[in-house]
Protein backbone atom coordinates (compact mmCIF):
# COMPACT_ATOMS: atom_id res chain seq x y z
CA UNK A 1 0.00 0.00 0.00
CA UNK A 2 1.37 3.17 -1.08
CA UNK A 3 2.25 5.98 1.72
CA UNK A 4 -0.12 8.23 2.29
CA UNK A 5 -3.06 6.61 1.16
CA UNK A 6 -6.46 5.02 3.46
CA UNK A 7 -6.65 1.49 3.59
CA UNK A 8 -10.18 0.85 1.65
CA UNK A 9 -12.64 -0.73 3.99
CA UNK A 10 -13.60 -4.31 3.48
CA UNK A 11 -17.23 -4.84 1.74
CA UNK A 12 -18.70 -6.13 5.22
CA UNK A 13 -17.90 -2.53 7.12
CA UNK A 14 -19.34 -0.31 4.20
CA UNK A 15 -21.69 1.13 5.70
CA UNK A 16 -25.66 0.63 4.37
CA UNK A 17 -27.33 3.67 3.14
CA UNK A 18 -30.04 4.90 5.94
CA UNK A 19 -33.02 2.98 6.07
CA UNK A 20 -36.51 5.11 4.90
CA UNK A 21 -39.64 5.38 6.99
CA UNK A 22 -41.28 3.23 5.03
CA UNK A 23 -38.33 0.48 4.76
CA UNK A 24 -38.06 0.66 8.78
CA UNK A 25 -42.23 0.23 9.04
CA UNK A 26 -41.53 -2.77 7.05
CA UNK A 27 -38.69 -4.49 8.68
CA UNK A 28 -40.30 -3.74 11.58
CA UNK A 29 -43.46 -5.05 10.43
CA UNK A 30 -42.05 -8.43 8.92
CA UNK A 31 -40.54 -9.42 12.71
CA UNK A 32 -44.38 -9.43 13.77
CA UNK A 33 -45.13 -12.95 13.20
CA UNK A 34 -48.82 -13.05 14.30
CA UNK A 35 -48.96 -9.81 11.58
CA UNK A 36 -47.11 -11.85 8.63
CA UNK A 37 -49.15 -14.72 8.80
CA UNK A 38 -52.73 -12.76 9.36
CA UNK A 39 -51.40 -11.02 6.00
CA UNK A 40 -50.95 -14.10 4.60
CA UNK A 41 -54.16 -15.41 5.71
CA UNK A 42 -55.93 -12.33 4.51
CA UNK A 43 -54.50 -12.61 1.31
CA UNK A 44 -55.96 -16.08 0.71
CA UNK A 45 -59.36 -14.77 2.14
CA UNK A 46 -59.25 -12.38 -0.79
CA UNK A 47 -58.33 -14.60 -3.32
CA UNK A 48 -60.82 -17.42 -2.38
CA UNK A 49 -63.94 -14.68 -1.97
CA UNK A 50 -62.89 -12.56 -5.48
CA UNK A 51 -60.88 -14.98 -7.26
CA UNK A 52 -63.55 -17.93 -6.89
CA UNK A 53 -66.26 -15.59 -8.49
CA UNK A 54 -64.12 -16.89 -11.99
CA UNK A 55 -64.93 -20.61 -11.32
CA UNK A 56 -68.39 -20.81 -9.58
CA UNK A 57 -71.26 -17.84 -11.12
CA UNK A 58 -73.86 -16.06 -9.32
CA UNK A 59 -76.38 -17.63 -10.69
CA UNK A 60 -74.94 -21.50 -9.69
CA UNK A 61 -74.58 -19.71 -6.13
CA UNK A 62 -78.64 -18.80 -5.61
CA UNK A 63 -79.46 -21.96 -7.86
CA UNK A 64 -82.06 -24.14 -5.95
CA UNK A 65 -82.26 -28.11 -5.90
CA UNK A 66 -84.67 -29.13 -3.23
CA UNK A 67 -83.69 -33.14 -4.14
CA UNK A 68 -80.09 -32.42 -2.81
CA UNK A 69 -81.18 -30.25 0.29
CA UNK A 70 -78.92 -30.30 3.23
CA UNK A 71 -76.40 -32.82 1.95
CA UNK A 72 -73.19 -32.58 4.14
CA UNK A 73 -69.82 -31.96 2.86
CA UNK A 74 -69.07 -34.42 -0.17
CA UNK A 75 -66.62 -33.92 -3.21
CA UNK A 76 -69.44 -32.56 -5.10
CA UNK A 77 -70.47 -30.51 -2.77
CA UNK A 78 -67.78 -29.69 -0.51
CA UNK A 79 -69.10 -27.36 2.49
CA UNK A 80 -72.21 -29.18 1.51
CA UNK A 81 -75.58 -27.30 0.40
CA UNK A 82 -77.99 -25.53 2.75
CA UNK A 83 -82.17 -25.89 3.48
CA UNK A 84 -82.87 -25.45 -0.32
CA UNK A 85 -80.06 -27.01 -2.04
CA UNK A 86 -77.89 -24.14 -2.81
CA UNK A 87 -74.03 -24.86 -2.90
CA UNK A 88 -72.40 -23.42 0.62
CA UNK A 89 -69.16 -23.23 -0.96
CA UNK A 90 -70.44 -20.48 -3.60
CA UNK A 91 -72.49 -18.77 -1.54
CA UNK A 92 -69.50 -18.22 1.03
CA UNK A 93 -67.37 -16.99 -1.91
CA UNK A 94 -70.23 -14.48 -2.99
CA UNK A 95 -71.07 -13.68 0.90
CA UNK A 96 -67.99 -13.21 1.61
CA UNK A 97 -67.58 -10.45 -1.01
CA UNK A 98 -70.06 -8.37 0.28
CA UNK A 99 -69.20 -9.04 3.81
CA UNK A 100 -65.54 -7.25 2.93
CA UNK A 101 -67.15 -4.61 1.44
CA UNK A 102 -69.41 -4.17 4.32
CA UNK A 103 -65.74 -3.66 6.25
CA UNK A 104 -63.88 -1.82 3.45
CA UNK A 105 -67.11 0.40 3.02
CA UNK A 106 -67.83 1.05 6.45
CA UNK A 107 -64.49 1.99 7.39
CA UNK A 108 -63.79 4.37 4.62
CA UNK A 109 -66.56 6.35 6.17
CA UNK A 110 -65.14 6.13 9.40
CA UNK A 111 -61.74 7.43 8.50
CA UNK A 112 -62.82 10.48 6.28
CA UNK A 113 -65.24 11.76 9.09
CA UNK A 114 -62.71 10.82 11.84
CA UNK A 115 -60.28 12.57 10.21
CA UNK A 116 -62.27 15.66 8.97
CA UNK A 117 -63.82 16.26 12.76
CA UNK A 118 -60.97 15.32 14.66
CA UNK A 119 -58.61 17.34 12.59
CA UNK A 120 -60.45 20.37 12.73
CA UNK A 121 -61.41 20.03 16.10
CA UNK A 122 -57.38 19.75 17.45
CA UNK A 123 -56.40 22.54 14.67
CA UNK A 124 -58.64 25.24 15.37
CA UNK A 125 -59.82 24.66 19.25
CA UNK A 126 -61.81 26.98 21.18
CA UNK A 127 -65.76 27.03 20.12
CA UNK A 128 -65.44 24.35 17.11
CA UNK A 129 -63.47 22.01 19.47
CA UNK A 130 -66.10 22.02 22.01
CA UNK A 131 -69.07 22.18 19.57
CA UNK A 132 -67.61 18.99 17.37
CA UNK A 133 -65.99 16.90 20.79
CA UNK A 134 -69.32 17.71 22.44
CA UNK A 135 -71.34 15.90 18.74
CA UNK A 136 -68.57 13.20 19.53
CA UNK A 137 -69.13 12.21 22.73
CA UNK A 138 -73.30 12.11 22.15
CA UNK A 139 -72.32 9.90 19.23
CA UNK A 140 -70.47 7.57 21.53
CA UNK A 141 -73.52 7.42 24.22
CA UNK A 142 -75.67 6.08 21.76
CA UNK A 143 -75.11 2.07 21.02
CA UNK A 144 -74.35 1.09 17.77
CA UNK A 145 -76.09 -2.31 18.06
CA UNK A 146 -79.15 -0.49 19.10
CA UNK A 147 -78.97 1.78 16.24
CA UNK A 148 -78.29 -0.69 13.62
CA UNK A 149 -81.40 -2.52 15.18
CA UNK A 150 -83.56 0.31 14.79
CA UNK A 151 -82.58 1.82 11.87
CA UNK A 152 -82.11 -1.47 9.57
CA UNK A 153 -85.37 -2.07 10.33
CA UNK A 154 -86.70 0.73 8.99
CA UNK A 155 -85.23 1.47 6.27
CA UNK A 156 -83.82 -1.46 5.60
CA UNK A 157 -87.18 -2.18 3.17
CA UNK A 158 -87.55 1.65 2.16
CA UNK A 159 -84.06 1.98 -0.38
CA UNK A 160 -84.59 0.02 -3.52
CA UNK A 161 -81.98 -2.55 -4.48
CA UNK A 162 -78.98 -1.69 -6.18
CA UNK A 163 -77.12 -3.17 -9.64
CA UNK A 164 -73.07 -3.10 -9.60
CA UNK A 165 -70.75 -4.58 -11.67
CA UNK A 166 -73.89 -6.97 -12.70
CA UNK A 167 -74.16 -7.60 -8.96
CA UNK A 168 -77.67 -6.97 -7.09
CA UNK A 169 -77.33 -5.74 -3.61
CA UNK A 170 -80.48 -5.06 -1.20
CA UNK A 171 -80.46 -1.89 0.14
CA UNK A 172 -80.04 -3.14 3.73
CA UNK A 173 -76.19 -3.08 2.84
CA UNK A 174 -76.51 0.66 2.03
CA UNK A 175 -77.93 0.92 5.30
CA UNK A 176 -75.53 -1.35 7.36
CA UNK A 177 -72.40 0.56 6.21
CA UNK A 178 -73.93 3.91 6.63
CA UNK A 179 -74.97 3.14 10.33
CA UNK A 180 -71.41 1.66 10.94
CA UNK A 181 -69.37 4.12 9.23
CA UNK A 182 -71.15 7.16 11.15
CA UNK A 183 -71.63 6.19 14.47
CA UNK A 184 -67.82 4.83 14.73
CA UNK A 185 -65.61 7.37 13.72
CA UNK A 186 -65.38 9.50 17.53
CA UNK A 187 -63.04 7.11 19.43
CA UNK A 188 -60.72 7.97 15.54
CA UNK A 189 -61.52 11.59 15.48
CA UNK A 190 -60.35 12.02 19.26
CA UNK A 191 -56.92 10.45 18.65
CA UNK A 192 -56.48 12.54 15.55
CA UNK A 193 -57.51 16.09 17.43
CA UNK A 194 -54.80 14.56 20.69
CA UNK A 195 -52.32 14.45 17.86
CA UNK A 196 -52.76 17.45 16.26
CA UNK A 197 -52.98 19.27 19.85
CA UNK A 198 -49.08 17.27 20.37
CA UNK A 199 -48.37 18.57 16.99
CA UNK A 200 -49.80 22.43 15.87
CA UNK A 201 -47.32 23.80 17.80
CA UNK A 202 -44.14 22.77 16.27
CA UNK A 203 -41.53 24.38 14.59
CA UNK A 204 -42.45 22.94 11.42
CA UNK A 205 -45.98 24.16 11.88
CA UNK A 206 -44.81 27.42 13.10
CA UNK A 207 -42.55 28.07 10.09
CA UNK A 208 -45.91 26.96 7.95
CA UNK A 209 -47.97 29.89 9.35
CA UNK A 210 -45.13 32.40 9.01
CA UNK A 211 -44.76 32.15 5.69
CA UNK A 212 -48.19 32.00 5.05
CA UNK A 213 -49.93 28.97 4.31
CA UNK A 214 -53.10 28.45 4.26
CA UNK A 215 -54.97 26.44 7.37
CA UNK A 216 -55.95 23.55 5.24
CA UNK A 217 -52.86 23.73 3.58
CA UNK A 218 -51.14 23.00 7.00
CA UNK A 219 -53.71 20.42 8.53
CA UNK A 220 -53.94 17.83 5.25
CA UNK A 221 -50.45 18.13 3.96
CA UNK A 222 -47.77 19.72 7.51
CA UNK A 223 -49.76 17.65 10.00
CA UNK A 224 -51.50 15.25 8.78
CA UNK A 225 -48.77 12.60 7.43
CA UNK A 226 -47.66 13.03 10.86
CA UNK A 227 -50.40 11.05 12.31
CA UNK A 228 -50.67 8.06 9.79
CA UNK A 229 -49.85 5.85 12.60
CA UNK A 230 -53.03 5.32 14.73
CA UNK A 231 -55.33 6.18 11.09
CA UNK A 232 -53.94 3.07 10.08
CA UNK A 233 -54.12 0.99 12.48
CA UNK A 234 -57.97 1.99 13.71
CA UNK A 235 -58.93 1.61 10.06
CA UNK A 236 -57.59 -1.37 10.38
CA UNK A 237 -59.52 -2.45 12.95
CA UNK A 238 -62.15 -0.62 11.90
CA UNK A 239 -62.84 -3.59 8.89
CA UNK A 240 -62.82 -6.43 11.58
CA UNK A 241 -65.61 -4.20 14.31
CA UNK A 242 -67.65 -3.61 10.81
CA UNK A 243 -67.95 -7.20 9.88
CA UNK A 244 -68.63 -8.49 13.53
CA UNK A 245 -71.24 -6.12 13.69
CA UNK A 246 -72.78 -7.52 10.06
CA UNK A 247 -72.91 -10.29 10.98
CA UNK A 248 -74.61 -9.71 14.54
CA UNK A 249 -77.84 -8.08 13.09
CA UNK A 250 -77.76 -10.55 10.43
CA UNK A 251 -77.93 -13.24 13.43
CA UNK A 252 -80.96 -11.26 14.82
CA UNK A 253 -82.99 -11.99 11.37
CA UNK A 254 -82.52 -7.15 10.66
CA UNK A 255 -78.92 -7.47 8.65
CA UNK A 256 -78.55 -8.05 5.00
CA UNK A 257 -81.49 -9.07 3.56
CA UNK A 258 -81.65 -11.51 0.35
CA UNK A 259 -81.32 -11.86 -2.25
CA UNK A 260 -77.83 -11.18 -1.06
CA UNK A 261 -75.46 -13.53 1.11
CA UNK A 262 -73.35 -12.56 3.72
CA UNK A 263 -71.06 -14.51 5.76
CA UNK A 264 -73.72 -13.19 9.10
CA UNK A 265 -76.95 -14.05 7.16
CA UNK A 266 -75.95 -17.53 5.70
CA UNK A 267 -75.39 -18.16 9.80
CA UNK A 268 -78.56 -17.14 10.43
CA UNK A 269 -80.23 -19.69 8.52
CA UNK A 270 -78.83 -22.65 10.44
CA UNK A 271 -79.50 -21.34 13.86
CA UNK A 272 -82.42 -24.29 13.22
CA UNK A 273 -79.80 -26.67 12.26
CA UNK A 274 -76.94 -26.24 14.62
CA UNK A 275 -76.55 -30.10 15.67
CA UNK A 276 -78.35 -31.94 12.60
CA UNK A 277 -76.50 -29.84 9.76
CA UNK A 278 -72.81 -28.26 11.17
CA UNK A 279 -71.75 -27.60 8.01
CA UNK A 280 -74.06 -24.53 7.58
CA UNK A 281 -72.98 -22.93 10.24
CA UNK A 282 -69.52 -23.90 10.64
CA UNK A 283 -67.79 -22.64 6.99
CA UNK A 284 -68.71 -19.17 7.18
CA UNK A 285 -68.18 -18.84 10.89
CA UNK A 286 -65.03 -20.10 10.46
CA UNK A 287 -64.15 -17.87 7.56
CA UNK A 288 -65.57 -14.65 9.65
CA UNK A 289 -63.10 -15.97 12.29
CA UNK A 290 -60.24 -16.20 9.90
CA UNK A 291 -61.23 -12.58 9.06
CA UNK A 292 -61.30 -10.99 11.92
CA UNK A 293 -58.59 -12.63 13.58
CA UNK A 294 -56.49 -11.27 10.69
CA UNK A 295 -57.20 -8.17 10.84
CA UNK A 296 -56.46 -7.49 14.24
CA UNK A 297 -53.27 -9.27 14.30
CA UNK A 298 -52.19 -7.07 11.09
CA UNK A 299 -53.68 -4.01 13.05
CA UNK A 300 -51.48 -4.92 15.97
CA UNK A 301 -48.39 -5.23 13.18
CA UNK A 302 -49.21 -1.81 11.89
CA UNK A 303 -49.18 -0.16 15.35
CA UNK A 304 -45.63 -1.82 16.37
CA UNK A 305 -44.15 -0.87 12.73
CA UNK A 306 -45.57 2.58 12.74
CA UNK A 307 -45.22 3.61 16.37
CA UNK A 308 -42.41 6.68 15.56
CA UNK A 309 -40.89 5.64 19.46
CA UNK A 310 -40.24 2.17 18.22
CA UNK A 311 -36.14 1.79 17.73
CA UNK A 312 -35.29 0.39 13.95
CA UNK A 313 -34.24 -3.42 13.93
Amino acid sequence: MAQGTLPLKPPAEVEAPPLTLGQMAWRRFRRHKLAMAGSVVMILLLVYAFGGAFFLSEEYANFTDTSIRLIGPTAGHLFGTDTVGRDILARTIYGGQISLLIGLAAAIVQVILGIVIGAFSGYYGGWIDSVLMRFAEAIMIVPTLFLLLVMAKFFGGQIPELTILGRTFSGSVVVIILIIGLTSWPRLARIVRAEFLALKENEFVVAARAIGTRPLEIIFRHILPNTIAPIVVTATLGVANAILAEAYISFLGLGVQPPTATWGNMITGATNYIESAWWLWFFPGLLILFTVLSINFIGDGLRDALDPRSRPS
